[in-house]
C-alpha cells in the first residue's frame, strides 16, 4: 500500500525554519540584517551616488540595534545580526547605501535590516 506524499505549504516551511544566528553560529540567511549576499554587495557597489556619509548615534551590542544619521541629517534605525553594533561604536563614521540596504564600516559591509 502506498502513501500519498504531503508537500508543506510555503508558510509551514518558513515559520519552521531558523536562522544559525539565532543558535550564536554563522548566518545562514539573506534575509535583510543577516548575512550580505554577493549580489547585494555588487549592486551597492554599482550604485555610488546611493550611498551617504553618516555617524553611529546609538550602537546596542546585544540586540543588534544601531540608529545613524547622515550628514544630511536623515536618522536610521538599522538592525543587523552579524555584529555590525559591535564594530560601530557611538561616534565612529559609517556609510549607508540607501538602496540596498548595506552599512560600510571601515572595510567591513553589512546587510541591514531598516
Amino acid at each position: 500500500m502506498s502513501t500519498t506524499h504531503r508537500t508543506a505549504s510555503p508558510l509551514e516551511v518558513s515559520g519552521r525554519a531558523a536562522c544559525m544566528c539565532d543558535h550564536g553560529d554563522v548566518c545562514s540567511s539573506f534575509a535583510p540584517g543577516h548575512a550580505l549576499h554577493l549580489i547585494q554587495a555588487r549592486l551597492a557597489s554599482a550604485t555610488p551616488s546611493e550611498w551617504a556619509d553618516a555617524i553611529v548615534e546609538r550602537a546596542d551590542a546585544a540586540t543588534g540595534e544601531l540608529r545613524v544619521r547622515t550628514l544630511d541629517g536623515e536618522e536610521w534605525a538599522l538592525w543587523s545580526a552579524q555584529g555590525a553594533a559591535l564594530e560601530a561604536a557611538p561616534g565612529t563614521p559609517v556609510a549607508l547605501h540607501r538602496k540596498y540596504h548595506v552599512l560600510a564600516v571601515g572595510r567591513v559591509r553589512f546587510n541591514v535590516a531598516v
